[in-house]
């Protein structure tokens, strides 16, 4: 069994969740989201606390089991709550602007790259930093990995697009002559 699987998700009083088929479908204050249940996978739904249960042995069924379960529980918090990623720019001249719904970025390159959001993905912008906000926790990371690889960070300067917190391990740039190497007689 997962264990992951195993755990229960309290659904708030504000949220509801059916199922139809194997399709469960998530409303709250934020938005309505819905995924498929594969076979052998079955929810209970009591008093507001969901189980999801696995009828099925095996490595792949106790994997399938605790990615619903979690995927479950970050729809149940997407419509709640939302999901957020922030991204850094780092470099000198390195802008980015909200016009409209897109997101337009000035890094180095001759031309700005413009990114336009998903249904359901929202960009702010505030000193240097990228806010991308949704209820779709897979969309937000995606529309975030988009946005870093359009200049990734460099190791020399670390100059580029990063996730905020994100460590860039940095390399040594070359170095000066060698001493003695007066060379050639």
């Amino acid at each position: 069994m997962s264990r992951i699987g195993k755990s229960p998700i309290t659904i708030p009083s504000t949220v509801t969740l059916t199922q139809t088929g194997s399709t469960v479908t998530v409303k709250g204050p934020k938005g309505e989201l819905s995924c498929m249940i594969p076979h052998g996978i079955e929810l209970s739904n009591t008093n507001g606390i969901v189980t999801v249960e696995n009828k099925r042995t095996g490595k792949k069924a106790n994997a399938l089991h605790g990615f619903i379960r979690a995927h479950l529980a970050n729809m149940v918090t997407g419509v709640t709550t939302g999901w957020t990623k922030t991204l850094e720019l780092v470099g000198v001249g390195y802008r980015a602007n909200v016009t409209g719904v897109n997101l337009v970025l000035s890094v180095g390159y001759s031309h700005q790259v413009t990114i336009e959001p998903p249904t359901g993905i929202s960009f702010a912008v505030t000193e240097g930093k990228i806010v991308v906000s949704g209820i779709d926790r897979q969309a937000v990371g995606q529309i975030a990995a988009n946005i870093r690889s359009v200049k990734a960070p460099e190791p020399y300067k670390g100059k580029g697009i990063k996730y905020s917190g994100e460590f860039i391990r940095r390399k040594a740039g070359k170095s000066a002559k060698a001493v003695g190497g007066a060379g050639g007689k």
